[in-house]
């Protein structure tokens, strides 16, 4: 059983060593916060665009550590906020170049990836979302991309289909080998990154850490689900966690049954999220929320594991697919999730940011680097007038009103799924 953050960051080995910390003061053109996704991305096309940037990455533990080694190697076009809801707020030709640029920008992880030589096990088969109650069907019919239960079946032969809605937005990817590719990609571009060094405060122009402080034109904060322990941001976004486990690999005979060809990505119409993919070397990778969530907006190693999270994982494998396989690995990680649900990214007077992506971070990302790329060295693009550019969600309600809130409507969304597997057509 895994005993390091995630079975992705245990199948590609130890590191050799960490990065040093930060060895004392010193300047920098920009200084990112975080050597996750967003914040390596954002190294990376700053690094590709600009190489005379004094670029520094603080990271508090080392590269991937946090959801971004952890998460279900989804890259995926779906972002927390409907297309309809952003036309509402926006306009419609907004919201389409909002979705249409995440739909890009799982293209453009697998185009950098391959560029820059990361094997990641990207594989583009796009994702189907299963339909297996009359509840879920009565709302499913009308999307885009519905598909009969035979085609959904054809897909992913689960148990009790009766639909799905197929998306080509979305590639199964090896998310570890994804960021300690990047990690190593930036630096080989210039960029300079310290690990070990977590942050204290962040504020226009300055760092402040325990190794001492780094003097920046820009400063961008990159925390995701680690965002409430930095100094002033404890309502800023909500650690909600969501939990996994990996199969030990499963027979050809099992695939041959279950299907997933293509490598697509899977879940179901449920409201609790569920999440998994078939790795490149065939195991059921599979996820999904329902941990609670923390007073305080709290983060500690022991709550990445919750055996009763674990159960009902290994309980909805055997529901889908019929089987009860090996369980290789367990483990869990906080997401970011901001008080309306709206990802965000911008800069506004030296200190960018970026995150709040619920879950859907992998391709968001990548986007959200280029977005900060082309905000830092003052570029107007297409990216720059997204909908979520310098958009600012009210922050979250003070405990022990967030506490309540946030674990209430857990437990709703529980109910409610309960209750769709009790109607009928």
């Amino acid at each position: 059983m895994s005993t390091s953050p995630s079975f992705w960051l245990d199948s590609i080995g130890p590191l050799d060593a960490r990065r040093p910390a930060l060895p004392g003061d010193r300047d920098a053109d920009v200084a990112i916060v975080g050597g996750g996704y967003t914040g390596l991305w954002t190294a990376y096309y700053l690094a590709k665009s600009d190489p005379s940037l004094r670029i520094v990455v603080l990271e508090a533990e080392f590269c991937g550590f946090g959801a971004s080694g952890r998460n279900g190697g989804w890259a995926s076009g779906l972002f927390p906020v409907s297309e309809a809801k952003l036309a509402r707020r926006h306009g419609a030709e907004a919201a389409a170049a909002m979705h249409t640029a995440l739909g890009d920008a799982v293209d453009e992880v697998g185009r950098a990836a391959a560029a820059e030589g990361i094997d990641c096990d990207y594989a583009k088969g796009g994702t189907i979302s299963l339909v297996r109650s009359p509840a879920q069907l009565r709302r499913a019919r009308d999307a885009d991309g519905f598909l009969d239960a035979a085609q959904a079946r054809a897909v992913c032969d689960a148990h009790g289909v009766l639909g799905g809605i197929y998306s080509e937005h979305c590639a199964a990817l090896h998310p570890a080998k994804l960021v300690r590719g990047l990690a190593e990609t930036v630096e080989r571009l210039g960029v300079t990154v310290h690990e070990g060094t977590r942050a204290l405060r962040i504020g226009r122009g300055t760092v402040t850490t325990g190794h001492g402080t780094v003097r920046a034109g820009t400063v961008v904060r990159a925390l995701e689900g680690y965002t409430a322990g930095l100094a002033g941001h404890r309502r800023s976004l909500a650690p909600v966690y969501s939990l996994m486990v990996a199969t030990e690999p499963l027979p050809a005979s099992f695939w041959d049954r279950v299907g997933l060809a293509r490598r697509e990505t899977f879940t179901d119409e449920r409201r609790m999220v569920i999440y998994g993919q078939r790795t490149a070397d065939d195991r059921l990778a599979f996820g999904g929320r329902g941990a609670p969530y923390h007073y305080g907006s709290r983060v500690r190693p022991e709550f990445d594991r919750v055996p009763a999270v674990f159960e009902a994982l290994r309980r909805t494998i055997g529901e889908l697919f019929g089987v009860e396989p090996p369980i290789a690995a367990r483990w869990g990680g906080p997401l970011g999730i901001p008080r309306d649900w709206m990802p965000s990214v911008g800069l506004r007077d030296g200190v960018a940011w970026a995150g709040g992506y619920v879950g859907d971070g992998v391709a968001a990302a990548n986007l959200a680097g280029r977005t900060l790329a082309d905000l830092i060295r003052g570029t107007e693009s297409d990216l720059t007038t997204l909908p979520w550019v310098n958009h600012r969600s009210r922050r979250w309600e003070p405990e022990p009103a967030r506490w309540l809130g946030i674990n209430a409507g857990l437990r709703a969304t529980a109910l409610l799924d309960a209750w769709d597997r009790r109607t009928v057509a």
